[in-house]
């Protein structure tokens, strides 16, 4: 990371960072910064919701209006913010339990509205903060203190279920592909709607630990190895692609956005229509 940008986005005395090594979520905040900072956007017009986790820590570090709320309501918290002040970029920063489990229901919601929020999403299959239980997204038979002989639930496919929901854009990367985070987080953005990316993180000190991933060095590899650009995987048959981690802009559409609708309620109301 630049010493640029740190020093432009990131609160100097709160570093350094907390996170394991290893951990890929410092290459997912890195890549939300960039794409603020590739956008030539106000800091002081940019809002950050966090909710509680390994990711929600996110918004300590950085350096605009940032909220830390509750687990599972930072998509709660934001759309308040959103309602109050429509012209803010609001940015949520989550983990895969605090969106799909205990913040499930609001995400549904907040894509179904489709208010103008940008969703990132730390995906590192595993609740690491709290100890390692296993989450929505823990691959079926893998392992978390709360699952010692393997997980015997259905993983959810968050990006699928955000498209289901309402979501107006969608897209997928892993944090061997930066680059890629931050593209989609930038189009993410631009987006007048709800936008929902979603990083595939490495979590050694908890998922590769319990599950035997091997070091931080091997599971960015394995990461590296098995995502599929969606573009080459449409050509494919269903078999090939089996197994194989999708990236790349999922999906993308316009529809008109919540707050928008709102505003047109209020003049509405004032003109006594």
């Amino acid at each position: 990371m630049s010493s640029e940008l740190v020093k432009n986005y990131f609160r100097m005395d709160k570093l350094p960072h907390i996170w394991c090594p290893g951990c890929g979520h410092g290459i997912v905040t890195r890549a939300v910064t960039k794409a603020i900072d590739n956008l030539g956007i106000d800091k002081d017009k940019v809002c950050i919701v966090s909710g509680i986790g390994c990711s929600s820590r996110a918004p300590g570090y950085l350096d605009f209006n940032t909220l830390h709320t509750t687990h599972g309501r930072a998509l709660a918290f934001a759309t308040g913010i959103k309602m109050a002040n429509p012209d803010l970029k609001v940015i949520v920063l989550t983990g895969d339990g605090d969106a799909s489990a205990i913040g499930g229901n609001h995400l549904i919601h907040a894509a179904r509205r489709n208010i103008d929020i940008t969703t990132v999403v730390y995906n590192n299959n595993i609740y690491g903060m709290t100890g390692g239980q296993y989450s929505p997204t823990t691959p079926t038979g893998d392992k978390g203190t709360t699952a010692p002989y393997g997980n015997i639930d259905k993983n959810f496919d968050l990006c699928d279920l955000a498209k289901a929901a309402g979501t107006t854009y969608t897209g997928r990367a892993t944090v061997y592909h930066a680059k890629m985070i931050t593209k989609l987080v930038q189009k993410g953005i631009e987006n007048k709607g709800f936008s929902f990316i979603e990083t595939i993180s490495s979590c050694p000190t908890y998922y590769g630990r319990k599950n035997k991933k091997g070091s931080a060095v091997d599971m960015m590899n394995y990461l590296k190895e098995n995502a599929l650009n969606v573009k080459k995987a449409s050509k494919m048959e269903q078999n090939e692609i089996e197994n194989k981690i999708i990236i790349g802009e999922l999906y993308n559409s316009t529809e008109p956005e919540y707050t928008e609708r709102y505003k047109k309620i209020i003049e509405q109301f004032k003109e006594g229509r």
